[in-house]
């Protein structure tokens, strides 16, 4: 497989394609009102189970007990964290108990949940997103890294800036590099079902 360098050109190509997924825009729009205008804070059960809600059916991030997760994200009492841009918060909201002891890992889930509070700050991690960035590493050594460290939230973000600064895409924010990765992602690791 030879994916394609990324380029400037290449970026902006799917920045203008995303802009044409009718359903992906309204999804955005409508959870950023949500997150940000209806429910900016995280201390009510309710507010907080009608964003988990949300963003698992939006995304289909299998959560199976949302209200566990919305209990777990209240009692963390991340307000503050997130108006202070802590990056570790993620791998806090991510490891949720269930049934008990059982500890399940909603990795992708909470890098979702923190970047539709501030989409500039928290960029999303998922799959595609994982298996494009392992390929160029492998391919152009844009950084050293296993693949463990992208599921540790501030090396996560760490390596997107270097994978932007190396492919000298300074001009896109986190949010525009997100959007061009998962697509290029979905598209050159296609899911087989």
């Amino acid at each position: 497989m030879n994916i394609e360098h990324p380029t400037k050109v290449i970026v902006n190509d799917y920045l203008n394609k995303w802009d044409t997924l009718e359903n992906y825009v309204l999804q955005e729009c409508s959870l950023k009102k949500l997150f940000n205008e209806t429910y900016p804070q995280n201390i009510d059960m309710d507010d907080v189970l009608i964003k988990v809600c949300s963003l698992n059916d939006f995304y289909s991030t299998n959560i199976f007990s949302p209200f566990t997760v919305a209990k777990h994200i209240v009692e963390l009492n991340i307000d503050e964290r997130l108006l202070n841009e802590d990056l570790k918060l993620v791998n806090e909201i991510a490891t949720v108990r269930v049934n008990g002891n059982r500890e399940i890992n909603f990795y992708s889930f909470a890098t979702k949940y923190c970047s539709h509070h501030k989409p500039m700050i928290y960029p999303i991690f998922d799959s595609y997103v994982e298996k494009l960035l392992m390929y160029y590493k492998k391919k152009d050594k844009f950084a050293q890294f296993y693949k463990r460290d992208l599921k540790d939230y501030p090396s996560y973000k760490e390596i997107l800036l270097k994978f932007r600064d190396f492919y000298k895409l300074n001009d896109f924010n986190l949010k525009e590099i997100d959007k061009y990765l998962w697509q290029a992602g979905k598209e050159y690791f296609p899911r087989k079902y």
